[in-house]
């Protein structure tokens, strides 16, 4: 199985490089966001590959790297996620984002990519959510809490909290974030006043 590969960019399709490996030239798919990263024809790269075999043809994908390589495999064990759709969100959302977006129940940002309704983006945040904060940058327990005010086990001031800041025209999933690392900073007694008051603080960093 190949799982790298090093040469020059030969040419572009339109979701795909041909890399030239010693006089061999491999087509690779890559999401849109890669390809846009990859220098000009007649320069180097070095792609991680994923390799599938299947009875009539060999199909490579290509990423800048291992993480987005890793993500790309994890989308797939989502139900209703095959390559196709793993690449286009992965053309939306780097990891980073990515990661962010499901640690904190984001179904939103999921669901803005081509392709994706919101069922999709739905199992995508629930089915991934245990994984999600090993690769995100946020704060866990912050993660923790926000995956709490998505079951609705949140404390009534923590909803409360959050509602007001989205009824200022903030997103939800923006709000539960910020109302989250305002409850931990404030602790669990903390009234609704003050966590609208850290919240917004939070959301104006």
């Amino acid at each position: 199985m190949i799982g790298k590969l090093k040469g020059l960019i030969d040419s572009y399709g339109e979701d795909y490089v041909i890399l030239d490996v010693q006089g061999v030239g491999y087509q690779v798919h890559c999401s849109a966001r890669t390809l846009q990263a990859l220098p000009q024809a007649g320069e180097g790269a070095v792609l991680s590959i994923e390799t599938y075999v299947r009875e009539d043809q060999i199909k490579l994908f290509g990423f800048r790297s291992d993480m987005e390589r890793e993500w790309f495999r994890l989308l797939q064990t989502v139900q209703g996620v095959g390559a196709k759709v793993a690449l286009a969100v992965l053309s939306t959302l780097p990891p980073a984002d990515l990661a962010n977006a499901i640690a904190l129940r984001d179904k939103t940002a999921v669901a803005r990519t081509p392709g994706v309704g919101p069922k999709v983006a739905e199992r995508i945040v629930s089915e991934l959510k245990d994984k999600a904060p090993a690769f995100a940058s946020i704060d866990p327990v912050v993660a923790s809490l926000a995956g709490l005010i998505d079951d609705r086990n949140a404390p009534r001031p923590v909803t409360d909290a959050i509602s007001a800041l989205v009824n200022l025209g903030y997103g939800q999933p923006q709000a539960a974030a910020a109302v989250a690392a305002a409850s931990r900073s404030a602790g669990e007694s903390a009234e609704t006043a003050q966590l609208i008051k850290l919240g917004l603080k939070e959301l104006a960093k």
